[in-house]
């Protein structure tokens, strides 16, 4: 599929997908509409990249759907000049549309493998104040807090403490936070004072397991998506079992 193709059908995702569902941040919007979301899935997923849908990455692992990383990116309500950690970076999409729209972003993969693709990926796109680290991403990353945003990428029992205390006072913290590893909210977390937090449910979603020392444990249930990035024949039937569309977010 040509660029060109690809760069319409970026600009189509974001009109149908992203502002007509109600996302009005301009930041936001501008940058999902130059970030290239087929850079970050494999290339025998590129032909899928807007469509509105989750899609299977590499170490069985997801890619969000586009809507929810705008719905998060605009929770997050961010300045150029912001500081912000992304727990979970995936195949790095998530950090590429943030580093756009805030001036450092700090990002956290516990597969290592993804760490390193997502690294990569950055560095080759030209993403320079976005860092990827391999580690265990409900414990954080101190050495760059306080954090004017935190955003989660996995549904967690509760939001981590250690993620409150990393938040700077007025940050906000968005988070999937269930009973169960695959049933959540999506939660907003206002850091109001040094003692005070704000929460605010933004609606239901469904997210794979938050795994870490304050997340779930990993013999905790695994998520039920496609597991390996799959050939261009396989790829239509693996996304049908694999993709978990979610519905207008009331």
């Amino acid at each position: 599929m040509s660029i060109d193709v690809l760069a319409d059908k970026r600009r189509e995702m974001v009109d149908r997908q992203i502002a007509g569902r109600g996302i009005t941040d301009h930041a936001v919007l501008d940058a999902m509409r130059v970030v290239p979301r087929e850079a970050f899935v494999p290339e025998a997923q590129a032909e899928f990249a807007y469509d509105d849908t989750p899609l299977p990455i590499e170490a069985a692992q997801t890619i969000s759907q586009p809507y929810i990383v705008a719905l998060m990116a605009s929770a997050l309500e961010l300045s150029p000049d912001d500081r912000v950690l992304e727990v979970g970076a995936g195949s790095g999409y998530a950090a590429a549309v943030l580093s756009r729209i805030a001036g450092e972003v700090h990002a956290i993969e516990r597969h290592a493998m993804l760490a390193e693709l997502a690294r990569r990926r950055l560095r080759e796109l030209g993403y320079d104040n976005a860092e990827v680290r391999h580690g265990d991403g409900t414990m954080g990353w101190p050495a760059h807090a306080p954090y004017d945003g935190i955003a989660v990428a996995a549904g967690g029992p509760s939001v981590p403490e250690t993620l409150r205390q990393q938040l700077a006072v007025g940050g906000r913290l968005v988070i999937p936070v269930g009973t169960t590893p695959r049933d959540q909210q999506l939660i907003r977390v206002t850091r109001t004072s040094e003692r005070d937090y704000r929460e605010e449910s933004l609606g239901a979603v469904r997210f794979v397991p938050l795994i870490g020392a304050q997340g779930w444990a990993d013999d905790d249930p695994p998520p039920a998506v496609a597991a390996a990035a799959p050939s261009a024949e396989r790829s239509p039937r693996l996304i049908r079992e694999a993709a978990e569309p979610f519905g207008d977010m009331e």
